[in-house]
Formats: C-alpha cells, sequence, structure tokens
C-alpha cells in the first residue's frame, strides 16, 4: 500500500509538472484542417444522416456530408515555412487527394 502510495503521489507530481506550463501566457497557433469527400465522390454515411434527419421530423434536408476534423495546437507562431509543411501534410497525411479535399484554417491565440 506504501507503495502504491508514492506512485500515485509521483504520477500526481508529474501530471501538475506537465500542466504547469499550460498556465503559462504564450502564444498559442491552433491549426484547424477540415476534410470532406469530394461533391463528386459518393456520401453514404451523409445520405444515411440525412435519411435519418427527415424521420426524426427535420424537413427540407437537401443534402448532408459527412467530413472529419483535426485540429493541431503548435506553441508559438506560425512562420510560413511551417504552414507550407501543415499544408503538404494535409494534402499527403490527413486527406486522400483522390477523393477528399481539405481546407485549412489558422488561429493564433494566447493558451489559457
Amino acid at each position: 500500500a506504501a507503495r502504491r502510495a508514492k506512485r500515485e503521489s509521483a504520477d500526481r507530481l508529474v501530471l501538475s509538472d506537465r500542466a504547469k506550463p499550460l498556465t503559462l501566457e504564450m502564444p498559442v497557433a491552433r491549426v484547424v484542417v477540415d476534410v470532406m469527400l469530394k461533391q463528386e465522390i459518393l456520401d453514404p454515411q451523409g445520405r444515411a444522416v440525412q435519411g435519418a434527419l427527415t424521420r426524426l421530423g427535420l424537413d427540407g434536408v437537401a443534402d448532408v456530408r459527412q467530413g472529419k476534423q483535426f485540429v493541431i495546437d503548435l506553441p508559438g507562431s506560425l512562420s510560413e515555412e511551417r504552414l507550407a509543411q501543415l499544408n503538404e501534410l494535409a494534402s499527403t497525411l490527413l486527406s486522400n487527394p483522390v477523393i477528399e479535399d481539405y481546407v485549412l484554417h489558422v488561429e493564433e491565440s494566447s493558451s489559457s
């Protein structure tokens, strides 16, 4: 039991040490990458959601497209080189350029 208490207190210490830098007011760049299927690609999940919305009483739904979103927080401001690197990663790793399009947004703010 004493060994377990030591480990738990050590874990709490590690967690508080990890959390400490987050309390500092440092600039953080938040990069949001929205990935959607291209308009010409059939979206069966979007169609299923569209049908469910109609069955649940939401009339007049013309179309539903599903997608995914990646939120990446980076310390500091973004340089042009880093932004170019993020665009490259978004087009090759986060999306499939054959069937998906992506939009990259950057929000710079202070961490809280």
